[in-house]
């Protein structure tokens, strides 16, 4: 029987989501789980005696709350549910870890985003350029973060979700850091996570987290020559997507310029060799 960590992160502002999440854990058939619910900045209370709790004393962010909740589970997997997930079949995990068993290049996996009250789905929770059909499975080089299983030691390998970021892009490295152990990352549209199709709202903070993070992950994760050309390509981007939207664009490169000039963290490049096999799987690093 596969055993699996579970974290299970939430700040506590969700209750009738984080219980349907929950339960739908405990629901799972077929597999030994460890599971922890992390509250980000909140004291996790009324869960049954088989999901622990661990209480963050403030907010540290998306990827240092997963990253805290990864450092209390054991397990030969890894599988990261956020609190307004849930996983509508009972052999959801049973059925990603054989994928995995199934396919040792796969490195990461997430399944297809489906919002469980049947509105459309967003096309971002489809992570690649050309979407396509949201059942066609294949090679991802960013995640979805809000439902994703790994390998305990790939987990290990990647050095955990990106602390520094906060909120924002933090799928993109984890995604990276596994191609870069010669594995994939695969998005598997035959397995399903629940998520309510709901537009988050876009303020100032999120434009300028989403810009300091793009150029801090270059910064951490691109050889040297290849760090202007993602960012100056992003850049074209932002300014193509919301030249209509001064304010916008004001938080956007004030970002920017805070992720040339703070420190990003841990630098680890990718191999050439990566960058070679990312192109070759339908996306270089720069775009």
């Amino acid at each position: 029987m596969p055993t699996i960590g579970v974290v299970l992160l939430t700040q506590g502002t969700r209750p009738a989501e984080l219980r349907r999440g929950a339960e739908s854990l405990l629901a799972q058939r077929g597999v030994a789980l460890d599971i922890v619910c992390v509250g980000n900045g909140w004291v996790p209370t009324g869960f049954p005696d088989a999901l622990r709790t661990l209480a963050l004393p403030e907010n540290v962010g998306i990827p240092a709350g997963r990253n805290a909740g990864a450092a209390v589970v054991s397990g030969e997997y890894v599988f990261f549910l956020d609190d307004d997930a849930s996983l509508p079949s009972p052999t959801f995990l049973a059925d990603a870890v054989a994928r995995l068993r199934a396919d040792p290049s796969i490195g990461l996996l997430q399944p297809r985003v489906v919002d469980p009250e049947g509105r459309e789905n967003p096309r971002r929770w489809v992570p690649r350029i050309r979407k396509g059909s949201p059942e066609q499975s294949g090679p991802v080089f960013s995640v979805w973060e809000g439902a994703t299983l790994l390998p305990r030691a790939v987990f290990d390998r990647t050095g955990g979700w990106a602390a520094p970021f906060f909120y924002a892009h933090e799928g993109i490295e984890l995604a990276w850091r596994v191609w870069d152990q010669g594995l994939r990352t695969w998005y598997e549209g035959t397995l399903v996570a629940n998520h309510p199709a709901i537009e988050p709202s876009r303020h100032a903070y999120y434009y300028r987290l989403n810009a300091r993070n793009r150029v801090w992950l270059a910064k951490r994760n691109l050889p040297a020559v290849l760090v202007p050309l993602y960012v100056g390509s992003w850049t074209g981007i932002q300014l193509l997507r919301w030249a209509r939207r001064p304010a916008a664009l004001k938080a956007w490169f004030g970002g920017w310029a805070e992720g040339w000039r703070s420190d990003a963290g841990e630098r680890r490049p990718m191999s050439w060799r990566t960058v070679l096999r990312m192109a070759a799987a339908g996306r270089p690093p720069i775009v």
